[in-house]
């Protein structure tokens, strides 16, 4: 346990994952807690008069050993889960909902906070010393510091339970994944499926000591499956399979579970006086409050829509062309919008991965921050790793000093929950003279090599890792004072940007040249491909808009109304989706149950931020595309007053600065090919 309550001495102070036993973590979580506490104690006790320094300063800087137990608990927990610990996750879960509420709720604490708070305009502090005074004063005010006895009361039960009913929304999810196989003995079912996908199947079955090819709903075996599979029926199989995770009224079902988040959720707002649980979370995002975001999803809408309508049309037309198909599925979608992607473009993924092995794209995104921020990536082997699959790297900047840790790990398994994610292992900030180094980590669930070939990405996975690499650099290049303020520490929707950004470059024949080199050959990728992919780039970009803005009209419809009327989650659901459908509805289906982003992680009222940031990296990418992509000026203004800044000003401000105007919607629907 020692190991998981003091200061690792390893190289870069990076977590020693060999010598963490599971048996360690809750006792290591106990002490570290009590720790923290006994720093509280000393604020509150402190004789001195409030000030900044010995107030919010040592309030900030506390409680450090249980934040690095905390990420490197959690992020295993997402990465390399067991039974052994989830059931430690929801036994440490509640202790740290009411150490959390220990502090937001202790009175003597705030009132030191809002009197230095009151002071503020006679303080003399920088931009980020009134920043972190702002959010400090925020954080209990908006969380129950100002609340009588018996509302805090009930404020704490509300938050124990929310805690542990997100932990098991996400367990519930991740065990249902878990419990689909598709199992195929007939090879004529795997007709149209790409080698490298029944390749992979064969294995997976294999590893299951079983004949024939195995399909799971992990995305790298899920997505071929019902983009290339030309047996409709087993499409159809799969696909409500995954559209009925959680949602089957067995022990994993979720139905119950979201409807109590929801509600708890409601309550919790409305003790601390907010209408609605949107109107508490958007007081802090940059969208401020429910209208705007409403209005802007619905304007969006009215743009995409149209052309929305008229990509399902043409396709609806295309499959009823090719095989007499009267009524588009969902599990129609993916398989014939490939078919017509190649019919139109001559260009499918197969063409194209033979050009994207990932350790080529990984050192492509390398060069491409080496040439914008002048970063090197060297891989070591002397960093500790949770999993033989994750490579380490030291990143350091053009004086060779070290910048971050970063640790990649692509590949699903059992225990990993699907996706893509950036997290930290450590933060980065600057104490007693000293810049503590961020550790960084990408996690994606990409395809494995198998025996006879390497991990080759589709164009899709390509752009995916390069948008956790922009979230990855957000978080290696920060530099602030606060730990609370640094990286991606950002208002929620600011924080996409840095990824979404990133992605552009994966479409720029320029960027393209340094990194998509075919595997067997070392042949670049043909100018031709480059240009059908830049061509391709808003192939049913309608359809895809509408999308995303279902899940955010969605998002907003449980949050900001009153959701105590709710009985029915999968009718409610139908309500919210009907200005965005364009396939029939699947009776057995329901997305809320395992919709993670917004009842399991921090997206709740955010999921709009996607779209949002996606007109903030249109307009921020067009000033690149203007000055030339690699343009050093360009980039060093991103990076001083972006990736470096964090938290620790007004999103908008930082915007700005970079930019020299506010975002343009324009460039967005340009580039989707949604305004000529």
């Amino acid at each position: 346990m020692k190991i998981l309550t003091q200061k690792f001495n390893t190289k870069h102070d990076t977590a020693p994952f060999s010598q963490i036993k599971m048996e360690d973590y809750k006792p290591a979580f106990i002490e570290n807690i009590a720790s923290a506490k006994a720093e509280i104690d000393a604020i509150i006790n402190n004789p001195d008069v409030p000030t900044f320094e010995n107030t919010i300063e040592v309030l900030e800087f506390s409680g450090n050993a249980l934040d690095r137990l905390s990420s490197i608990f959690f992020n295993l927990n997402s990465a390399e889960t067991s039974d052994e610990m989830q059931k430690i996750a929801q036994e440490i879960t509640p202790l740290l909902t009411e150490f959390s509420n220990d502090i937001t709720l202790n009175e003597d604490l705030f009132k030191r906070i809002k009197s230095v708070y009151e002071q503020k305009d006679n303080l003399n502090l920088t931009t980020e010393q009134t920043t972190l005074l702002d959010k400090k004063f925020k954080s209990f005010s908006r969380n129950g510091a100002l609340l009588s006895e018996d509302k805090k009361a009930k404020l704490r039960e509300i938050d124990t339970e929310l805690a542990k009913l997100k932990l098991t929304f996400s367990e519930n999810v991740l065990a249902e994944t878990n419990n689909y196989q598709l199992h195929i003995t007939n090879e004529n079912d795997l007709r149209g499926l790409p080698e490298g996908v029944i390749e992979a199947a064969k294995s997976e079955a294999k590893s299951n000591d079983l004949e024939g090819w195995i399909f799971t709903l992990d995305h790298p075996s899920y997505l071929p499956f019902v983009t290339y599979a030309d047996n409709r029926e087993l499409r159809k199989e799969i696909a409500i399979a995954a559209g009925k995770k959680a949602f089957q009224n067995n022990e994993f079902d979720n139905q119950e579970i979201t409807l109590k988040i929801t509600k708890l959720r409601f309550e919790r707002a409305n003790l601390l006086g907010y209408k609605t649980h949107s109107h508490f979370v958007l007081e802090e995002r940059m969208a401020q409050n429910p209208d705007k975001v409403k209005s802007f999803l619905n304007d969006l809408l009215a743009k995409a829509k149209p052309a929305a309508e008229r990509e399902f049309a043409q396709l609806t037309a295309f499959a009823k062309q090719l095989d007499g198909i009267e009524q588009l599925e969902k599990w129609d979608g993916a398989y014939y919008s490939e078919k017509l992607k190649q019919n139109l473009f001559n260009l499918d993924d197969e063409k194209l991965k033979p050009y994207f092995k990932l350790e080529n794209v990984l050192n492509g995104a390398f060069t491409i921050a080496g040439k914008l921020y002048g970063l090197t990536f060297t891989e070591v082997f002397d960093i500790e790793k949770y999993h033989e699959e994750v490579s380490t790297y030291e990143v350091k900047d053009e004086f060779g000093e070290l910048v971050s840790v970063f640790y990649a790990d692509f590949f699903p398994r059992k225990g990993k929950r699907n996706g893509a994610w950036m997290t930290s292992f450590k933060s980065q900030f600057i104490k007693d003279g000293k810049n503590e180094r961020p550790h960084i980590s990408n996690v994606c669930n990409f395809t494995k090599p198998t025996e006879t070939k390497p991990s080759l990405l589709t164009f899709n996975e390509v752009t995916t890792l390069f948008h956790e690499f922009g979230h990855g650099l957000h978080g290696m290049l920060a530099n602030t004072v606060y730990p609370s303020l640094s990286g991606t520490s950002v208002y929620w929707d600011f924080v996409e940007l840095p990824s979404q950004v990133m992605e552009n470059w994966c479409y720029e024949p320029e960027a393209l040249a340094l990194f998509a080199k075919h595997y067997e050959t070392g042949e670049i990728i043909p100018q031709e491909f480059v240009n059908k992919i830049k061509e391709s780039a808003s192939f049913q970009e309608g359809i895809a808009t509408l999308r995303q803005l279902s899940f955010g009209l969605l998002d907003m419809a449980f949050h900001s109304n009153n959701p105590t009327e709710i009985t029915n989650i999968k009718e409610f659901e139908k309500a919210a989706f009907k200005g965005t459908t364009l396939y029939p509805d699947v009776a057995e289906n329901c997305m809320s149950v395992s919709f993670s982003h917004i009842f399991a992680g921090g997206y709740s009222s955010g999921y709009y931020s996607y779209k949002w940031a996606e007109v903030l990296d249109a307009d921020a990418f067009a000033y690149f595309q203007e000055k030339g992509i690699f343009n050093k000026e360009v980039a060093t203004k991103f990076k001083e007053n972006v990736l470096s800044k964090g938290g620790t000003e007004l999103p908008m401000e930082l915007y700005k600065r970079f930019r020299g105007q506010e975002p343009n919607a324009d460039a967005l629907l340009k580039r989707a090919g949604l305004l000529k």
